[in-house]
């Protein structure tokens, strides 16, 4: 597939989510096609970086569900940090551990799973949709119920894929990448480079193969896919190029200036 063509399978106010790690693996090809387009009203879900940022800077997120905004070496994305406190969108602020736990109910076909993340905290304060559980077993323990984060599109980034789907990852971590397929009704991957299926095992172990082809939708060949958020080991994060997008927070001509070169090039 194409990256427009990805899009293409997106509507108005559907729930996206968007894999990787604050500024590590994010399918920037794919959310580029996003912006290009005329899609709003979108629920995004991420553990953010850039994507969530960009997406909220221009107005394409209605609401989002994050367990956290980053972009590692910049703490906090400063064009989401705009976003939620203008309350340009509706936030939903997980725990990472509950933001998990909802993505692998909705990965299990679950309404919830039960857990003691959130406890005793302001996740619980500021969420007043959550509910807590009683065990019904004899200790009769209170647990919140994580409710499942059902997705209708998934997006994630892989270093390599087969034509057929399945993928494999070469850096240090999934980033949780396969329970985002698996919560999704639609999965679409872009990768650095399309392989032979046997490729794969020269690269890497069998352990880097965690979302096969019965995950995954279509597959988008996008070299540099990822940029400017890292993918290693196939290139770092370009921190300069980070900056210079962060740098133009609460400064619309500058964003404008920044995205329609970003976006073109």
């Amino acid at each position: 597939m194409t990256a427009d063509d990805v899009v293409a399978e997106i509507d108005d106010g559907m729930t996206v989510g968007i894999g990787g790690w604050a500024s590590r693996r994010k399918p920037m090809a794919l959310v580029k096609a996003l912006l290009r387009s005329d899609r709003k009203d979108l629920t995004i879900v991420s553990y953010g970086g850039p994507d969530v940022g960009m997406l909220c800077a221009s107005g394409k997120a209605r609401k989002v569900v994050y367990g956290f905004v980053s972009m590692d070496t910049i703490p906090l994305e400063p064009h989401f940090r705009i976003a939620r406190q203008t309350a340009a969108i509706d936030a939903v602020e997980l725990d990472e551990g509950m933001f998990q736990w909802g993505l692998y109910a909705a990965a299990l076909r679950l309404p919830f799973l039960p857990t003691r993340a959130g406890l005793r905290s302001d996740v619980m304060a500021i969420n007043s949709q959550l509910r807590t559980v009683i065990s019904p077993y004899d200790d009769g323990e209170e647990l919140v119920a994580v409710p499942a984060i059902d997705l209708d599109v998934a997006l994630v980034h892989l270093n390599r894929a087969d034509a057929r789907g399945n993928t494999q990852f070469l850096g240090p971590d999934l980033y949780f990448d396969d329970l985002f397929c698996m919560a999704a009704a639609r999965r679409f991957v872009s990768c650095e480079r399309v392989v032979a299926t046997d490729e794969f095992a020269a690269a890497g172990s069998i352990h880097t193969l965690r979302i096969h082809r019965g995950l995954v939708d279509g597959v988008v060949e996008a070299p540099g896919g990822a940029r400017f958020t890292s993918c290693v080991p196939d290139y770092d994060r370009d921190e300069n190029l980070q900056a210079e997008y962060a740098a133009t927070a609460g400064d619309p001509d500058a964003y404008g200036r920044f995205m329609e070169r970003y976006l073109n090039e």
